[in-house]
């Protein structure tokens, strides 16, 4: 299949379409920027409050007056742009196609010869989030704003943490036996562009809280702790291996002399100074391991925690690699997951972090058309295949008019096969406004030695959004399920005789708009979906299983100083308490039942919107996939009302690949 790198089939269409969007423009924005000055966020709220001569205020004040004039001189060339805009729409592509070009031997080709269908088996790591990158106007209905600035720090965090190589820290101790906030992150620096782990700058220190091994240099491993490895000594060893770090926390053990000093220094004040650019909603704070110019793992599981002597663990397979001098442990790792997740059989979190070595993301209400471009530069950096502005524009076969797209976006480290869009026929109200839909997707993501292709399915979709329409999800989910069978039977190139291709996985996720806790939901959680796929956090309709945690985050304390950075919003919903206050819960039909009042009524931890679901079935024979791993993420607050959720898929070859 050939995938579109480009909106319009011609130069000639794009010229056309890059005239109007010209005389749109100045109109849109101007509408955009007067919109907003009358919809302020609760900081700026706060901001008023403690400075009675706000700058913006005054500037709104004097501004307003220019702002409605230019706008009015504005429309006739809006009104003309419009005109030539609207016809070109049923012209126009369903997406874009991006492909970095240099990734060298960390692209995409060279990971499909990482697995060959034999072995013990192969994870991929998904992550799905809604970002809310609209309209500024409208991003501020959310209490979020400056949609250009998030755009981008959005990107610069989701590739600070995915690109981390997989380095999972326990504490061995007798009164806490949890894995720490440094689970499925790292401590080493990101990649660079060539899938190169560089160099920490010497200005950032290590928690230098672990032992390390010498390697015979010379030089002491502390140093190599807290500045990284020597320049031109690049980090070997595939970014897919895992470190365990075993942490010795025994009652009365004294902290290395390497805590002391710069290092807890470092710790307790943070990186000084804000990054240009920055709006005041995700600037660096303390704690704040989300940040791009933090390499560091979360302090408070790290630093002043004495290391454990390890005398067994070093001929682990793949629990260290040459040049990650960590101490392993590979014993402890069965052994603290056990005491961890008694009732799971896969790890379970509230992390700081994208997951390190992130595969598939797959983002929603990515709206705004310069945010998109802004995004898409950033995750280049870690993506190599990335697929924005999907969706279609004013009147085609979605019936009403469409203003914006379907504000799908999807990045792969893995080629891309195969593309679908299908735009939701029966939105309606607000959400009609948009083209809401499924996008799916066929990656390769190996070949066997026979020269079969490996492959997975990920759908990624959008559902309706207003509350009372159960009918129109339902609707939405038998459509998703339609177009999904539609699309595997239409780019398979297998028959059961002659099989060509190898499924490894199928995956759908994404913002599906009701919860698995909410009686007003009942209809979408007895969905048949739910039997085809399966749901690691879910027990049954209206069940969910006790870790689980809701993805919607109450709007009005998003910048309170307990959940202003990604460390202090791990800790908040680590506790029961801090999810009743900070998650947004079911609506309350009780009249007079305030948020807080309804709060206190509910059991349950918040409303669970985003979904990450995969098949068992309809794989390759004798092959199955299990979730290795789940987690909630933090790292993104501040700069949306949404949690981000990841899963880790181990698919698992049977006795006969093996």
């Amino acid at each position: 299949m050939v995938l579109y790198t480009a909106p319009f089939p011609n130069s000639c269409l794009s010229a056309l379409h890059a005239v109007s969007w010209a005389l749109i423009f100045p109109c849109y924005w101007l509408a955009d920027r007067l919109v907003a000055s009358f919809i302020p966020t609760t900081y700026e709220k706060r901001q008023r409050a403690d400075d009675p001569c706000y700058l913006q205020l005054l500037c709104t004040v004097l501004f307003t007056p220019v702002y409605l004039a230019l706008l009015v001189a504005s429309l006739p060339f809006a009104f003309v742009g419009f005109l030539l805009w609207s016809p070109l729409q049923s012209a126009r592509r369903p997406y874009i196609y991006s492909r970095l070009e240099d990734k060298g031997l960390a692209g995409g080709a060279a990971l499909l010869s990482e697995w060959k269908g034999t072995g013990p088996g192969k994870s991929f790591c998904f992550a799905t989030a809604n970002l809310c990158l609209l309209p500024d106007s409208l991003a501020r209905l959310n209490n979020v704003f400056n949609t250009q600035a998030r755009a981008k720090e959005i990107g610069q965090r989701i590739r600070n943490g995915a690109s981390r190589p997989q380095i999972k820290i326990y504490i061995d101790s007798p009164t806490n036996t949890s894995i720490s906030a440094a689970s499925f992150s790292s401590l080493v620096s990101p990649q660079g562009s060539d899938g190169v782990a560089k160099a920490v700058p010497g200005s950032i220190k290590r928690t230098a809280s672990v032992e390390y091994k010498g390697d015979g240099s010379g030089r002491h491993p502390s140093d190599e702790a807290a500045n990284g490895p020597a320049s031109g000594e690049p980090a070997e060893g595939s970014l897919e291996d895992a470190c365990i770090v075993r942490i010795g926390g025994e009652e009365g053990g004294r902290p290395p002399e390497a805590d002391d000093s710069a290092a807890g220094g470092q710790a307790r004040n943070g990186a000084g100074g804000t990054p240009q650019g920055q709006t005041p909603n995700h600037s660096q704070r303390d704690g704040d391991s989300g940040s791009l110019g933090s390499p560091s793992a979360s302090r408070e599981s790290l630093v002043k925690v004495r290391a454990a002597a390890d005398g067994g663990g070093s001929g682990e397979p793949g629990a260290t690699n040459s040049k990650l001098p960590y101490k392993a442990s590979g014993v402890k790792k069965a052994a603290a997951r056990k005491r961890r997740h008694p009732d799971e059989a896969f790890d379970h979190e509230v992390s700081a972090f994208f997951p390190a070595n992130l595969d598939f993301l797959c983002l929603q209400e990515v709206f705004d058309k310069r945010a998109a471009a802004k995004l898409k530069d950033q995750l280049h950096g870690y993506f190599e295949y990335i697929l924005y502005d999907v969706g279609v524009y004013g009147c085609q076969g979605c019936c009403s008019f469409k203003c914006l797209n379907s504000g799908l976006f999807f990045a792969s480290r893995y080629p891309i096969m195969d593309v679908a869009y299908h735009c939701y026929p029966n939105g309606r109200r607000s959400d009609g406004l948009a083209s809401k839909g499924a996008l799916f997707l066929k990656v390769q993501v190996g070949s066997t030695p026979q020269d079969q292709r490996i492959v997975g399915y990920i759908s990624c979709t959008h559902l309706h959004a207003l509350p009372e329409d159960s009918a129109i999800r339902c609707e939405q989910l038998d459509l998703l399920q339609d177009w999904l069978a539609d699309f595997r039977k239409s780019t398979s190139s297998s028959s059961t005789a002659n099989p060509e291709e190898l499924v490894a996985f199928d995956v759908i996720c994404g913002d599906f708009n009701f919860d698995n806790c909410s009686s007003d939901d009942k209809l979408e959680q007895q969905h048949s979906l739910f039997t085809h796929y399966k749901d690691p956090c879910r027990l049954g309709p209206g069940e969910e299983k006790s870790w689980a945690i809701g993805t919607m985050l109450d709007i009005d304390n998003l910048y309170d100083e307990e959940v202003c950075t990604p460390d202090n919003l791990q800790k908040v919903l680590e506790s029961e308490e801090g999810r009743r206050e900070y998650l947004a819960f079911p609506t309350s039909k009780s009249p007079g039942a305030g948020q807080k009042g309804r709060k206190d009524l509910l059991k349950g931890n918040g409303r669970r919107i985003d979904y990450m679901l995969y098949a068992e079935e309809g794989l390759c024979p004798d092959w199955k996939a299990e979730v290795e791993e789940f987690s909630f993420i933090t790292q993104l607050s501040g700069l949306t009302d949404h949690l981000p959720v990841a899963m880790r898929l181990m698919v698992s070859a049977g006795e006969e690949e093996a």
